[in-house]
Protein backbone atom coordinates (compact mmCIF):
# COMPACT_ATOMS: atom_id res chain seq x y z
CA UNK A 1 0.00 0.00 0.00
CA UNK A 2 1.23 3.33 -1.25
CA UNK A 3 1.29 7.15 0.79
CA UNK A 4 -0.65 9.43 -1.43
CA UNK A 5 1.13 12.89 -0.33
CA UNK A 6 -2.33 14.89 -1.54
CA UNK A 7 -4.81 13.08 0.84
CA UNK A 8 -2.34 12.27 3.72
CA UNK A 9 -1.36 16.47 3.55
CA UNK A 10 -4.62 17.32 3.78
CA UNK A 11 -5.52 21.54 2.67
CA UNK A 12 -2.10 22.65 4.27
CA UNK A 13 -0.05 21.90 1.01
CA UNK A 14 -3.01 23.69 -0.53
CA UNK A 15 -3.43 26.46 2.01
CA UNK A 16 0.82 27.00 2.00
CA UNK A 17 0.14 27.80 -1.85
CA UNK A 18 -2.59 29.95 -1.49
CA UNK A 19 -1.23 32.00 1.37
CA UNK A 20 2.36 32.73 -0.52
CA UNK A 21 0.40 33.85 -3.61
CA UNK A 22 -1.86 36.30 -0.99
CA UNK A 23 1.59 37.01 0.15
CA UNK A 24 2.65 38.42 -2.76
CA UNK A 25 -0.19 40.47 -4.02
CA UNK A 26 -0.27 42.22 -0.82
CA UNK A 27 3.32 42.92 -0.81
CA UNK A 28 2.46 44.34 -4.38
CA UNK A 29 -0.51 46.32 -2.59
CA UNK A 30 2.59 47.94 0.13
CA UNK A 31 4.59 48.37 -2.77
CA UNK A 32 2.59 50.70 -5.22
CA UNK A 33 0.91 52.76 -2.17
CA UNK A 34 1.97 55.94 -2.96
CA UNK A 35 1.37 54.74 -7.02
CA UNK A 36 -1.24 57.03 -8.55
CA UNK A 37 -4.21 55.37 -9.51
CA UNK A 38 -2.82 51.67 -7.92
CA UNK A 39 -6.22 49.59 -7.42
CA UNK A 40 -5.27 47.22 -4.40
CA UNK A 41 -6.07 43.71 -4.98
CA UNK A 42 -6.70 40.83 -2.27
CA UNK A 43 -7.54 37.09 -2.72
CA UNK A 44 -10.22 35.76 -0.84
CA UNK A 45 -8.86 32.68 0.68
CA UNK A 46 -12.12 30.91 1.38
CA UNK A 47 -13.42 30.92 -2.29
CA UNK A 48 -9.99 29.96 -3.47
CA UNK A 49 -9.50 27.10 -0.57
CA UNK A 50 -13.57 25.71 -1.56
CA UNK A 51 -12.34 26.09 -5.52
CA UNK A 52 -9.91 23.97 -4.74
CA UNK A 53 -12.33 21.39 -2.62
CA UNK A 54 -14.41 21.32 -5.14
CA UNK A 55 -11.67 19.61 -7.91
CA UNK A 56 -9.77 23.02 -8.60
CA UNK A 57 -6.16 22.59 -9.46
CA UNK A 58 -3.52 24.05 -7.71
CA UNK A 59 -1.07 24.00 -10.53
CA UNK A 60 -3.93 26.24 -13.01
CA UNK A 61 -3.08 29.90 -12.86
CA UNK A 62 -6.98 30.37 -13.01
CA UNK A 63 -7.48 29.21 -9.55
CA UNK A 64 -6.05 32.21 -7.71
CA UNK A 65 -7.39 34.71 -10.64
CA UNK A 66 -10.49 33.89 -9.91
CA UNK A 67 -10.29 34.59 -6.36
CA UNK A 68 -8.58 37.83 -6.42
CA UNK A 69 -10.56 40.89 -6.53
CA UNK A 70 -10.41 45.07 -5.83
CA UNK A 71 -10.11 46.58 -2.38
CA UNK A 72 -12.58 48.90 -1.78
CA UNK A 73 -10.90 51.70 0.18
CA UNK A 74 -12.50 53.39 3.46
CA UNK A 75 -11.17 56.75 2.42
CA UNK A 76 -10.79 57.31 -1.54
CA UNK A 77 -7.90 59.70 -2.04
CA UNK A 78 -7.81 62.08 -4.76
CA UNK A 79 -5.13 60.49 -7.34
CA UNK A 80 -7.30 57.15 -7.03
CA UNK A 81 -5.04 54.80 -5.39
CA UNK A 82 -7.15 52.58 -3.22
CA UNK A 83 -4.44 51.23 -1.08
CA UNK A 84 -4.39 52.06 3.03
CA UNK A 85 -1.47 51.16 4.24
CA UNK A 86 -2.75 50.35 7.66
CA UNK A 87 -5.02 47.70 6.02
CA UNK A 88 -2.58 46.09 4.00
CA UNK A 89 -0.24 45.82 6.36
CA UNK A 90 -2.80 44.21 9.15
CA UNK A 91 -3.79 41.70 6.09
CA UNK A 92 0.32 40.63 5.23
CA UNK A 93 0.60 40.42 9.14
CA UNK A 94 -2.49 38.28 9.64
CA UNK A 95 -1.74 36.66 6.15
CA UNK A 96 2.37 35.64 7.19
CA UNK A 97 0.80 34.30 10.88
CA UNK A 98 -1.85 32.17 8.93
CA UNK A 99 0.93 30.84 6.89
CA UNK A 100 3.08 29.68 9.93
CA UNK A 101 0.80 27.96 10.97
CA UNK A 102 -0.41 25.94 8.13
CA UNK A 103 3.08 25.43 7.80
CA UNK A 104 3.38 23.64 11.35
CA UNK A 105 0.46 21.84 10.65
CA UNK A 106 2.15 20.45 7.43
CA UNK A 107 5.23 19.83 9.47
CA UNK A 108 3.62 17.80 12.13
CA UNK A 109 1.92 15.77 9.52
CA UNK A 110 5.19 15.10 7.74
CA UNK A 111 6.84 13.88 10.87
CA UNK A 112 3.83 11.72 11.72
CA UNK A 113 4.06 9.87 8.51
CA UNK A 114 7.49 9.69 8.76
CA UNK A 115 7.05 7.72 11.96
CA UNK A 116 4.72 5.54 10.22
CA UNK A 117 7.46 5.21 7.77
CA UNK A 118 10.12 4.37 9.91
CA UNK A 119 7.16 2.03 12.20
CA UNK A 120 7.54 3.95 15.53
Amino acid sequence: MGINFNKDLDVHSDALRLRAERTRVLASNIANESTPGYQARDIDFNAAMQQLEQGGDTTSPGVEDSAIGYRVPNLPRADGNTVELGVEQAAFSQNAEDFQTSLTFLNMKIKGLSRAIEGN
